[in-house]
């Protein structure tokens, strides 16, 4: 155990240089570090608790989400109906929180009342799979009227699948600002958490996450002008929408009431939705003939054959580009677009191009996200925490440093430098990773020195107990790395599934903790078995004692 090949001496120590050198640019001022390769350019970010940044609690709005599902819930009615060719009195309508529909009373009725009640499915969940409960309540009336209401359930149920789906979209769009390491999770059923180090200024984030992104292309109905089809009724298959950035009010155009459009007129148009956003596959800010700034997108296989077809089919019809429920712009057809590319152009700055540019890549929300709360966390709190927890951890490392050197002298010393490479080695791989450190993950790094030495004192307490017994100095010190292997494998393997399952299961500054606590069991292992026994070694070599001074 005492032996070690010149290429093992070689590789040990140089791992441990290599990784500790990976920490150096958390010590380098952040302008010269911009000047070194981009794969050195790596180092440890600080959390929100150490360094600041922006908090952000965001909610679904429900009333967003019951109408989609109405919505859809009507249009699931006409197609049940149609698909089994039965005719109704009363079309299908929204009304109140479900869907009424007048069936003709006759030998039809029973059947297209089976048929409505199947659209009730069962409610399941990825948690405890089929609940039992039903998505639909379906009741009769009477006079042949049939309602059909989404169940508390299963507008919980979709609540909570909706958060799902934002979570991800919502991290590319953070993502797609450069920043690093945000804090994005579920706080309860219908609210998300968003935390973002280093961001002073959250009205850019709630600009960014506010947007739903939902990107339309459709025809504009030229058969009436807006005024017309506001006093004579607005066509069954059309709406009005207000020009991007000058709509005052949000109105329902079915309503017939006139949109308040400040600066500029409403647009009638069509609902049919030609295109969607869904088929993008890349949009980047951009700059048109111009040198305005204007966003570039590019459509997939699928989506260019469809933008391909429609402006082929409406040359010199305007095509309307809506985002939101805006229209953007409502350029004419000059020519067919067949190359799958185009723009959206309007009166954007810089910023806003680029901003709609990741909202457009990462997708469009399933549902709308009201902030309900947001501040800024400031630097001071920041400076605060780091100067609590450096006094901390100085206390902790001199206060272990004295007690390994005052309880076992000379391999006391021989612990403390490898708890001391140990620690560098923790930070020369949190760099490496471009790891979040947070004032639970210096916890942990302190955490992580005791268990250093707690090794050392395993090894050091088996070689005194080899002493006793008689045995010579280096066959007690070589008895003692060998049979205390077992027993530091046993307490860190342990320790290290407790990180892994606090990891896993944890979030946000319980990850942080995590992370550092099992970092700093691996680079424990290599230290005690590799690097410390490395160091006695040599000194074995050189002094060939007689006896242990421990």
């Amino acid at each position: 155990m005492l032996y070690f090949a010149r290429w093992k001496a070689v590789a040990i120590l140089l791992t441990a240089g290599i990784v500790c050198s990976f920490a150096i640019p958390n010590f380098v001022s952040a302008e010269r570090v911009k000047g070194w390769p981009e794969w050195a350019q790596r180092y440890v970010v600080l959390g929100l608790d150490l360094q600041g940044g922006s908090h952000i609690l965001l909610e679904v709005d429900k009333s967003d989400i019951v109408k989609q599902r109405l919505d859809t819930l009507r249009g699931d009615v006409i197609k049940t109906l149609r698909d089994a060719k039965i005719v109704w009195a009363n079309a299908p309508v929204i009304r109140g929180n479900g869907v009424e529909v007048r069936l003709r009373e006759g030998p039809t009725y029973d059947t297209a009342l089976a048929k409505l009640r199947e659209l009730s499915q069962p409610i399941s969940n990825n948690i405890v799979g089929i609940t039992g409960q039903k998505t639909l309540d379906v009741t009769e009336a009477g006079g042949g009227l049939v309602r059909l209401a989404p169940t508390e359930a299963s507008m919980t149920e979709r609540i909570r699948q909706t958060v799902d789906q934002a979570i991800p979209i919502i991290e590319k769009r953070v993502n797609g600002l450069g920043l690093v390491e945000p804090t994005i999770q579920r706080q309860g059923i219908d609210r998300i958490l968003v935390q973002v180090p280093g961001l002073g200024d959250p009205r850019q984030l709630i600009d960014l996450l506010g947007r739903t992104a939902k990107l339309e292309f459709r025809l504009v109905n030229q058969t009436m002008s807006p005024q017309q089809a506001l006093q004579s009724g607005v066509p069954q298959d059309s709406e009005i929408l207000c020009e991007a950035r000058e709509r005052n009010t949000g109105t329902d155009a079915s309503a017939m009431k006139p949109p308040e459009c400040t600066g500029g007129t409403p647009i009638l148009v069509y609902k049919q939705i030609m295109v969607e956003g869904a088929d993008l596959t890349d949009a980047r800010a951009s700059f048109d003939q111009n040198g305005r700034p204007d966003v570039e997108f590019t459509f997939n296989a699928s989506g260019a054959r469809k933008f391909g077809q429609v402006t082929q089919d409406n040359l010199g019809r305007p095509f309307a580009i809506v985002l939101d429920g805006e229209v953007m712009s409502a350029p004419t057809i000059q020519s067919a677009i067949l190359g799958g590319r185009g723009q959206i152009t309007g009166n954007f700055s810089i910023e806003q191009a680029k901003n709609l540019a990741i909202v457009l890549r990462a997708g469009a929300l399933p549902a709308k996200l009201t902030p309900i709360e947001q501040r800024v966390v400031g630097p001071g709190l920041g400076q605060d925490s780091i100067a609590k927890g450096k006094y901390a951890s100085y206390v902790g490392a001199a206060l272990v440093v004295l007690f390994m050197l005052v309880t076992y002298g000379l391999f006391g010393l021989f612990a403390n430098v490898a708890v001391v490479i140990n620690v560098g080695m923790i930070f020369g791989i949190l760099s490496l990773l471009n790891a979040t450190l947070t004032l639970p993950g210096i916890a942990g790094i302190v955490l992580t020195v005791g268990i250093a030495v707690d090794s050392n004192v395993l090894i050091y307490e088996r070689i005194r107990e080899e002493v006793r017994n008689g045995r010579t100095a280096i066959a007690a010190i070589d008895a003692g790395f060998t049979r205390a292997l077992a027993t530091i494998l046993d307490s860190n393997i342990t320790t290290f599934i407790a990180a892994a399952v606090l990891f896993f299961i944890g979030t946000g500054p319980v990850k942080g903790f995590a992370v550092t606590l099992g970092i700093g069991i691996l680079t424990t292992l290599f230290t005690a078995f590799t690097l410390t026994r490395l160091i006695v070694a040599y000194w074995v070599r050189a002094i060939r004692p007689q006896y242990v001074p421990i």
